[in-house]
């Protein structure tokens, strides 16, 4: 640890070096001006005096956890599930060094965090980097940049992150404030999906056949499932608050294929944040939250001293049929403080919706603003020089003679502009950036190849089988980008579909339901104070859409965060290409990058230990 802790110090020395050598260089050679100089230096201060550098270790590996009145091994980093808190301020960098002790490749994604110009630690599997094996390490270098609230990180190989998860709290820079007062305290709530059997072993064999996915057996709330759940009560987690103070919750949806309502008993909430980014103050009693979202929301101890039930439960709209959904509702306890009678029960929060409560969803969700303010700008894209419209759909692979398990004998599939997208052999990102052929193609489709009632009841056959490849978007560097993600009926299996994007926050300028118009619908366009997000909920039987700038030159990943949907091919890949500078280039790989196998061999015992699958690529 000594050595690699000295190495990284060395090599952020060496980038200040180079920074304070090309200053002085330029400037001696008349390049730059004094003004520029000075702007240069300044930077390089500012740097040095506000941005701290962080370092931990994960290590991966399997433990024995019991939940439901069952014991099961399951890969979980630092012995703990959830995993550790990573904190930072706003502009630092953390160098995290993942050893695999595990029995199965995995590879970690920092969920928000834009990575400026370094898609190589972004993390997503076979699309910028290969896992990491059995016995290796990788140390991923996190940059943060724009974002401050909370994020997380979550494994991105398989059905992993439901295990391997945790919180990234980002403080806002050294000597400035929060555009609220400074809470009294705070308390994170990461609600996630719980197994009862080997979840990845389960889906697997599910891949194999074409069936649906595994439904949870449970939700938990920081990794309990709480008082309602067998063997849990004992365990429920509890936070301790104080009559009259004011504290931040930081909640995250960790679940794997769920939309969550979230609410506390009598405590009524304010979001102040979404995503990394603030949010003009937003008082309810309850939230909606998608997979991949995180929300910071401020809460005021007022209430009678006793107990009182926080409670999330799914927000179902897939009525199909898939294996019905999760109906349990996890629960923690908010416990105040003081000398009283504790009841013998909790109160139960009747607030919070019914599962199926759209109307209840979308007025919150419709309610989001951007804060908007001159310390926290908006800067939506007015000069859109892409326009991009991508149907998103349900669908099948035909079998021979019905001989798969899912839809009518045949086996199910997802896609974007009815491309389901297949994995490559090597990541696009080492393809990309080594020129390499036969990865994939740069042809992913502005707009689908045809157009049809999208969200009628009864949708003829021929829009249920989609085309298969790996179809990526290029995009050139600057772009301003207009993409408006529609919801399809297909299949008759309408449902919200939570699209997260690597690398870039984006604005939601407009949502609706029914096909969406390209001459109304954008007169009705949120242009002011639209929320400034990284991941979002596309309605059932509607569309949204988003605004972006293309100015961070790498290979990102677009997918929908149901996990069972990212398997069967509702993702697709953004490349950025470099603008005209080093600055506005993807900056050179790592030394080291975990080799390639093919991705359709998942488990450990199907592959041999050489590196030889990238060596051979990268002598091409």
């Amino acid at each position: 640890m000594e050595v690699y802790v000295l190495l990284v110090a060395l090599a952020t020395l060496a980038t200040w070096g180079l920074q304070l050598g090309c200053l002085f260089g330029l400037n001696k050679m008349g390049l730059l001006s004094k003004l520029l100089w000075l702007a240069c230096f300044s930077i390089f201060l500012f740097r040095m005096a506000e941005s701290d550098v962080h370092y931990y270790d994960f290590v991966l590996r399997e433990k024995n956890f019991t939940r439901l009145c069952s014991t099961k091994s399951m890969l979980v980093v630092n012995d703990s599930f959830p995993g550790p808190v990573i904190r930072v301020h706003k502009g630092d960098t953390v160098f995290v060094n993942v050893h695999n002790e595990g029995y199965y490749g995995v590879t970690i994604h920092w969920h928000g965090v834009k990575q400026p110009r370094n898609p190589w630690s972004d993390g997503p599997e076979y699309i910028t980097q290969c896992p990491i094996e059995p016995g290796a390490n990788f140390t991923y270098e996190v940059i943060f940049s724009t974002e401050e609230g909370t994020l997380w990180w979550h494994a991105h190989s398989n059905w992993t992150r439901s295990t391997v998860h945790g919180a990234i709290i980002i403080y806002p820079t050294e000597g400035t404030t929060t555009p609220y007062p400074k809470p009294d305290g705070e308390e994170i709530f990461i609600l996630g999906s719980w197994y009862v059997g080997n979840i990845n072993a389960l889906v697997l064999e599910d891949l194999k056949t074409g069936a649906s996915a595994p439904e949870s057996d449970s939700y938990v709330i920081n990794g309990q499932p709480g008082d309602f759940l067998p063997c849990s009560r004992d365990s429920t987690h509890r936070w301790v608050v104080d009559f009259g103070k004011t504290y931040l919750v930081r909640v995250i949806n960790a679940a794997m294929n769920a939309d969550l309502f979230f609410a506390i008993a009598k405590h009524n909430i304010t979001v102040v944040g979404m995503d990394g980014s603030y949010v003009k103050p937003m008082n309810n009693d309850f939230i909606v939250i998608s997979p991949g979202q995180t929300m910071n929301l401020l809460l005021t101890a007022n209430q009678p001293l006793g107990h009182y039930y926080a409670v999330a439960r799914q927000y179902d709209t897939d009525q199909s049929f898939f294996n019905g959904f999760d109906d349990t509702n996890a629960t923690a306890i908010l416990m105040y403080s003081g000398n009283y009678t504790a009841p013998d029960v909790p109160l139960f929060p009747s607030n919070i919706p019914a599962y199926t409560d759209n109307n209840a969803a979308y007025k919150f969700i419709g309610r989001l603003r951007s804060l908007a303010s001159k310390e926290y700008p908006v800067n939506v894209p007015l000069n859109i020089t892409t326009k991009m419209f991508i149907t998103i759909s349900m669908n099948y692979l035909p079998c021979p003679n019905a001989s798969c398990a899912g839809i009518d004998g045949n086996m199910i599939a997802s896609s974007l502009s009815n491309m389901s997208f297949v994995n490559p052999t090597i990541d696009v990102l080492l393809a990309y950036y080594r020129n390499l052929t036969g990865i994939y193609s740069p042809d992913f489709p502005n707009w689908p190849e045809y157009f049809f009632n999208f969200t009628a009841d009864d949708l003829p056959l021929n829009t249920a089988v989609p085309n298969q490849g790996t179809r990526v978007k290029m995009l050139n560097y600057n772009e301003e980008v207009e993409i408006t993600f529609q919801g399809t009926a297909v299949l008759q299996i309408p449902q919200n579909h939570p699209m997260h994007m690597h690398g870039y926050s984006f604005y939601v300028v407009g949502s609706g339901f029914g096909n969406f118009n390209n001459e109304t619908d954008p007169k009705n366009f949120n242009l002011v104070d639209p929320p400034e997000v990284n991941t979002v909920e596309v309605p059932k039987d509607g569309w949204v859409t988003i605004r972006f700038k293309a100015n961070n030159p790498g290979v990102w990943f677009w997918h929908c965060h149901f996990e069972r949907h990212l398997d069967w091919g509702m993702n697709t890949v953004m490349i950025v290409k470099n603008g005209g500078t080093p600055e506005t280039s993807i900056r050179p790989p790592p030394t080291y990058m975990p080799p390639c196998r093919s991705p359709s061999l998942t488990w450990p015992k199907d592959f041999d230990d050489s590196h030889e699958v990238r060596k051979s690529y990268e002598r091409k």
